[in-house]
């Protein structure tokens, strides 16, 4: 599934985004957990500040 996900950013206007992936600890167990999204090249800074 990942393979679709990258091969349909890279035709069109897809090149402008990135994957990107923060690690997040739980407040509630202390676990860690990944959060994944797709943003534009410009946001991506600000996604990981926030």
């Amino acid at each position: 599934m990942a393979k679709k996900t990258v091969a349909s950013l890279q035709t069109g206007g897809g090149k402008n985004h990135t994957r990107v992936i923060k690690m997040v600890k739980s407040p509630k167990s202390g676990a860690y957990a990944f959060k994944e999204e797709i943003v534009t090249n410009d946001e991506v800074n600000g996604w990981f500040k926030s």
